[in-house]
């Protein structure tokens, strides 16, 4: 899956609410990484397609689990680790977002690379595990949009602003509109906040949660909305013309920080962290940056830094139940 649809799948842990958001693809979707990459079955019961790597005896082979191994930018990435950091890079894609870190867990992929921090810690809490970052990759800004105004001071008093229904982009949503100056919430907020945490007296507009996918097709009957980046897309929102969008550098943003997932006993292991700086080389950057338009936003926190924040969330999570 090389799209994000940030709807709750059905099936899922009920922790597990939302996807992770994922760049907008812009370019066209292929079937396969590079000419010649074969697809075999890598385990009865993901349902997960491998895609085999070099078989030069002096690489060090990784596997990957993604939600995107069509994109192109792994071609360059595969050809960056085998050339660089003799690495024999293997995507491992996951057709069910849901089997990735089961997976990982059961030893079916060395490391796994689609999700962001909130919905890892989701995930450690509903199932009692340890999976643990080796490096972090992006964050993709979440944007407010208006169909009636050109600034958030335009806002009608006691207004509605459509935000997504699912626990994760909900709190993400409430999050950017405090910082917008639209609500307050009480407390200050976190990545668990609900809109029954929303402070009315101290806030200026309301909020309709509705599916996330319903959330552009919305703007015509409110003030406002808060749309994923994936279905801005595709209601053909302008990503430079939103109203508002949150700070990928701020502290509220770091729960979305995306990053590369191994298993706990594997955490310092070297060849990770080789594909964790193959990852940020410039030439794969470039390609992401390009099919994306530039609305992602490159992290490269220390590994001590994603994992305290994982550390904090599943201690909100653990203290909220």
């Amino acid at each position: 899956m090389s799209e994000n649809t940030n709807s709750t799948t059905p099936g899922a842990s009920p922790a597990v609410q939302a996807l992770p958001e994922k760049p907008k693809s812009n370019g066209p979707k292929y079937a396969a990484i590079g000419a010649g990459v074969l697809v075999v079955a890598l385990a009865a019961g993901f349902g997960i397609k491998a895609f085999t790597g070099s078989d030069d005896e002096k690489l060090t082979k990784i596997t990957v689990g993604t939600t995107e191994a069509s994109d192109p930018y792994w071609t360059e990435l595969v050809k960056v680790g085998k050339e660089k950091y003799g690495l024999d890079i293997q995507p491992v894609n996951f057709t069910d977002y849901t089997q990735a870190n089961p997976a990982l867990s059961q030893g079916q992929v060395d490391v796994n690379q689609f999700q962001h921090l909130q919905f890892l810690a989701d995930y450690n809490a509903a199932k009692n595990d340890t999976l643990t970052p080796v490096g972090s990759t992006y964050i993709v800004p979440l944007s407010l949009y208006s169909k009636k105004h050109t600034t958030v001071n335009e806002f009608a008093d006691g207004g509605k602003v459509a935000i997504p229904n699912d626990a994760t982009n909900q709190a993400r949503a409430l999050l950017l509109l405090q910082s917008a100056g639209l609500l307050t919430l009480k407390g200050g907020g976190n990545s668990l906040s609900t809109p029954a945490e929303i402070d009315a007296a101290k806030s200026k507009v309301g909020v309709t949660p509705v599916d996330a996918a319903q959330t552009a097709a919305a703007l015509p009957s409110v003030e406002g909305a808060v749309v994923n980046n994936n279905f801005a897309a595709d209601a053909n929102l302008d990503p430079s013309k939103a109203l508002f969008k949150d700070d990928p550098k701020a502290k509220s943003s770091e729960p979305y920080i995306n990053v590369i997932v191994a298993r706990k006993k594997d955490a310092d292991n070297p060849t990770y962290a080789k594909f964790v700086q193959a990852y940020h080389e410039k030439s794969v950057q470039d390609l992401i940056s390009k099919r994306t338009k530039g609305t992602q936003y490159e992290v490269k926190r220390s590994v001590a830094d994603v994992r305290g924040i994982l550390t904090r969330i599943e201690s909100q999570i653990k203290a909220k139940k």
